[in-house]
């Protein structure tokens, strides 16, 4: 708990709003926008990889969809999954095993020897990929509150920058090597972050959510030197704690019944971590408190992945000649070749929109709080 004496305090917020943004905070940027790069990369293939296969394993239009079907799939199991983990068991472990199942899926999925196996190993990619918030939670978290809706824009244009070098990438592997090839070099951007794992640090925001303080000081301390600032005067105290003691004012002798020792803090952490399963954790969302927010962000992403993903997927059959009504006897075998190039030119289009949202995502927020003060 906070100290009783008086001495000044400080919160993980309140330590990164001092420290400022800095060379620490670009290389945790640089690594999670690889995270991002890797998730858009093995995306974006799909676009590439189903007309190939259609040709070289002479499958149907359906069996076709059912490769991006079941990374969909995966990406439903894994997008719940990988969340309880990182709030268990912390960022770091939880964007480890979404890198290594994604690195290890894709790379295999390029020695799939048949069509069954490549639909297992795409599912299990699926799952990895649904793991991608994790690492731009984790990267938010470094980030002062009142910056986070700039910085996740900025944050977000890593992954066009995967679009347009998956692109580029199928422009020069695909008519000259093969499928195999792309869904292979596809997979190296996740590899790298097994590489670099061992630079990233545990969110301190976490670490003090559960009761370890001690580790979260160490990482905002090498925050402090990275970017040469100095840490804010006092003890760190999570937000929880703050909360708890300003709910809570009880006497002296009720402090020694009621509260326990500050050494004690990280065995109630685990007590109340136990009590916190899977259900528990979606119930939360679903109370009367954060419903509203809940079911309006589900829409939001429901609709903006449904269009999105649509309209991108649909790119490749726009320039492969299936859009024209024509006999499939009068079709040329050039009609029917993905035009790389097309696709390379439009994954560009994304850009002018994050422009956009980055100059006034912030900006339109803290209007609306300045006009209601």
């Amino acid at each position: 708990m906070p100290p009783e004496d008086g001495s000044k305090t400080f919160t993980v917020d309140e330590a990164l709003v001092s420290m400022g943004f800095g060379n620490f905070h670009v290389l945790v940027l640089c690594y999670a926008g690889m995270a991002w790069i890797s998730e858009a990369m093995e995306m974006m293939l799909l676009s590439f990889v189903g007309p190939a296969l259609r040709s070289a394993w002479v499958i149907s239009s359906h069996q076709q969809s059912l490769i991006t079907s079941v990374v969909f799939a995966g990406m439903l199991v894994g997008a719940y999954s990988w969340g309880i983990v990182s709030d268990k068991h912390g960022r770091r472990k939880g964007f480890l095993m979404t890198a290594m199942v994604t690195a290890g899926a894709g790379f295999m999925s390029a020695l799939a020897p048949n069509y069954i196996m490549l639909l297992i190993c795409r599912c299990l990619v699926g799952v990895g990929l649904g793991g991608g918030p994790v690492l731009s939670s984790w990267f938010l978290e470094f980030i002062p509150t009142r910056n986070r809706g700039t910085w996740m824009v900025i944050f977000s244009a890593f992954w066009t920058l995967g679009t347009i070098f998956e692109a580029s990438l199928a422009w020069f592997v695909m008519p000259t090597l093969s499928w195999r090839w792309l869904l292979a070099l596809s997979s190296i951007p996740s590899s790298l972050l097994l590489l670099f794992y061992w630079v990233a640090p545990e969110s301190p925001r976490f670490l003090c959510s559960k009761g370890r303080t001690a580790e979260a000081l160490n990482v905002l301390e090498k925050i402090a030197r990275m970017n040469k600032t100095k840490l804010p005067p006092g003890i760190l105290v999570s937000d929880h704690q703050i909360e708890l003691q300003e709910k809570n004012t009880p006497s002296e002798e009720e402090d020694s019944h009621l509260l326990p020792p500050a050494g004690d803090e990280t065995t109630t952490s685990k007590k109340a971590d136990s009590k916190t399963g899977a259900f528990s954790s979606l119930l939360i969302l679903l109370s009367p408190k954060l419903v509203r927010s809940t079911l309006l962000l589900w829409f939001v992403y429901f609709g903006n992945a449904f269009s999105y993903y649509g309209l991108v997927l649909l790119t490749s059959e726009l320039n492969n000649g299936h859009s024209k009504c024509y006999p499939n006897n009068l079709q040329s075998p050039k009609s029917q070749d993905v035009s790389y190039r097309d696709i390379f030119i439009t994954s560009f289009a994304e850009l002018p929109g994050l422009l956009i949202a980055a100059f006034t995502v912030d900006f339109f927020c803290y209007y609306k709080d300045s006009i209601q003060i």
